[in-house]
């Protein structure tokens, strides 16, 4: 397996809870009330699962790699490019985290600003991860001998240990039963 592998099959995860929070935000669209729990764990998988243990691969160890090669500019402005998205998902998910929290307190236009950050992230991530998988990771991987994408699954695999991968499964799996979705 390439070390993108891992990354590919996490970011199939990823799209079923933005699929839930999409349906959650619709939901929450029309009836103008939310269901502070699933922000919470929209909010947590987000932080937790897309953005340390997800994205902290890709940013530790894939595109620090990428670093040391001689990239072609279409590949150095991809990679920025997905930075500044992993910058603006967590700026997004914290602002969501804030809205619900002002929400639970009785503010009456908190209600707009968690629809517009789940909007937001709902946008987001579909398009990142689509450019990721199909114009970015197997490119790129190019860059790499056989010996380097080893070290570089290694490495994955043992930043994996750090994180309890089987809650953020579960919990998914659950909001799903749940949501219907």
């Amino acid at each position: 397996m390439m070390p993108i592998g891992p990354l590919m099959i996490e970011h199939r995860l990823i799209e079923r809870m933005i699929r839930l929070l999409d349906h959650k935000t619709r939901q929450a669209a029309r009836t103008r009330a939310i269901d502070p729990e699933f922000i919470d764990d929209a909010v947590d998988f987000i932080k937790t699962y897309a953005d340390k243990l997800h994205h902290g691969k890709e940013e530790d160890i894939l595109f620090r790699e990428l670093l040391k090669k001689p990239l072609a500019a279409e590949h150095r402005r991809t990679m920025d490019e997905l930075l500044q998205d992993h910058v603006y998902s967590r700026k997004t998910t914290g602002l969501l985290a804030s809205a619900k929290a002002r929400y639970v307190t009785g503010d009456p236009l908190a209600i707009n600003d968690v629809i517009n950050r789940a909007t937001d992230l709902v946008r987001l991530y579909p398009a990142h991860i689509a450019r990721e998988d199909k114009e970015f990771f197997i490119p790129v991987m190019s860059y790499f001998s056989e010996a380097e994408k080893d070290a570089m699954l290694q490495e994955s695999d043992e930043f994996d240990r750090r994180f309890v991968d089987r809650k953020y499964r579960g919990l998914v799996e659950g909001l799903e039963k749940t949501v219907g979705a």
